[in-house]
This record gives structure tokens, C-alpha cells and sequence, in this order.
């Protein structure tokens, strides 16, 4: 009876793990220039426009996080990198704390002018970000690499977004996925996404717009959920049965199968 329910456990694996390598996702199928956003454990680079087409530079409100670098045109005394503290404001030399917060980086060159025309006469100044740090949104679940991402925009589109976390995984309910947007008031709004769709039937309307702050949510299957909780019950039944070759065996036959499937 034992030997029969081991053998069972070992073909509900083989089986599982059989019907989710139906859904594998080929990373070589989709191109995607991953440099307008970065990990938040990754080296930023400097600004720069060659990005995707939704990196629109121009448009970037500052934020706390950010480090601006500022140019004043034959004053290099006053010219420098300052980051952006958590009250939206740098502090500038010889002219003090300067709000910055929500501003473009042309309206952040016009405040600048502004208040370096006591000390320098029509000042020329050009404002360009060097780092980004003030907007984030993040992916949790069955993805390659779920975390914290920094944005360069304004906001990212999922399919962009999906592919900075690495793609689902094997063990990811695509349909079921969910985008979580929170509110300083303790509100928040849920939206369900289906990035089957997306991925592999090229559905632009499923390619909603994230925000900074968002959470995208990849749950796992049912299957994956059952397989997770009956796998380490069937190593322990296996071992106490003294049936430790049968289960090895069973076992061996699923990672077989795995590392056959696993791209």
C-alpha cells in the first residue's frame, strides 16, 4: 500500500511538472532594450535619450532620489551634483536649500536662474540627471528575478516591465496575474492582467500602464501549490516507509524530466 502511494506522489509530479513545461516562455522571442530601466541593485548610467520610445527625458519630474548635475556656463563654482534629499530639495551652493520636487529638469533650470541672479549676472544653466532613484514600482511572484526596479519615465508598460523581472516563470498563473496600486490614504486599488495574452498573442490592450509605487503580482498555479506541499510530505513518507530506493528513484525520474524541460 505504501509502495503504491509513493509511485502515486511520483506520478502526480511527473505529470505536473510535464504540463507546465506546455507554458514555458522562449526569452529569445521577445528583443526588448532593458536599459531605459534598472534594477535597484544595478549600476545607473548616465542620461541619455536612446532608449525606448516611452523614456521621454524631457517630461521626467524630479524626485527625492535623484541626482541632478548643474552646468552654469563660464561658473564652475556654482556648477556641481547634488542630490535630491527626501524633502524634494538640494542644497545649492552659496545660495542654500532650492525645492526641486515635481519639476522638469527645464523648470528646475528656470528656478535655478531665478536664484543664482543675485550672485551672476543673465546665468546660463543646464540641468541633466545622472541618477535616478526617485521612482520604483515591483514585481513579486513566479518571475525570473522579482524585486524593486527603478523607472526613467514617467510610468512603464507591462510587457516592458515583465521583462525587467525576467519573464514569468514555469510555474506562473499567467492569467490570474494582478496589479496592486496603493494610496497614501490606506486605499488601494487592485486590477486583474492577464500577461498570457499579452505574451503570447500579442494583445496590446492587455498592456496596461504601471506607476511608480505599483506592485505586479505573478501567483503560481494550483498544480504548483499542491506539488510544493505534497513534495517534501513525499520525501519524509518515503524515508519512514524504508522505501528510500523506490522514492530516490521516482524522485531521479522528475528531476530527469525537469532538467529536460527547463529552458
Amino acid at each position: 500500500m505504501k509502495r503504491t502511494i509513493v509511485l502515486i506522489l511520483a506520478l502526480l509530479l511527473i505529470f505536473t511538472v510535464n504540463l507546465q513545461a506546455q507554458v514555458v516562455v522562449q526569452h529569445d522571442r521577445y528583443n526588448v532594450d532593458t536599459s531605459a530601466y534598472l534594477p535597484s541593485t544595478a549600476t545607473r548610467p548616465a542620461e541619455s535619450t536612446s532608449a525606448y520610445g516611452a523614456f521621454d527625458v524631457t517630461n521626467y519630474t524630479l524626485g527625492p532620489g535623484d541626482v541632478i548635475e548643474i552646468a552654469v556656463l563660464r561658473h564652475p563654482e556654482f556648477s556641481g551634483s547634488y542630490l535630491i534629499n527626501q524633502e524634494g530639495k538640494i542644497q545649492y551652493k552659496s545660495v542654500g536649500d532650492i525645492e526641486v520636487k515635481g519639476l522638469t529638469k527645464a523648470q528646475a533650470a528656470d528656478k535655478l536662474k531665478t536664484a543664482l541672479a543675485q550672485y551672476v549676472v543673465s546665468p546660463e544653466i543646464n540641468v541633466s540627471i545622472i541618477e535616478y532613484g526617485s521612482k520604483v514600482f515591483y514585481v513579486m511572484g513566479e518571475v525570473g528575478s522579482p524585486g524593486q526596479f527603478i523607472m526613467r519615465a514617467e510610468s512603464i508598460s507591462l510587457r516592458d516591465a515583465i521583462h525587467m523581472a525576467g519573464l514569468p516563470t514555469l510555474n506562473a498563473a499567467m492569467r490570474k496575474c494582478q496589479l496592486v496600486t496603493p494610496s497614501e490614504d490606506g486605499n488601494y486599488k487592485i486590477r486583474s492582467v492577464d500577461l498570457y495574452t499579452l505574451l503570447y498573442r500579442g494583445d496590446l490592450r492587455k498592456n496596461v500602464m504601471i506607476k511608480p509605487g505599483d506592485i505586479l503580482y505573478v501567483p503560481s498555479t494550483v498544480m504548483t501549490k499542491v506539488i510544493r506541499t505534497i513534495d517534501p510530505v513525499a520525501t519524509v513518507f518515503g524515508i519512514t516507509s524504508g522505501m528510500s530506493q523506490d522514492s530516490a528513484g521516482a524522485r531521479s525520474a522528475v528531476q530527469s524530466i525537469r532538467k529536460k524541460t527547463a529552458y
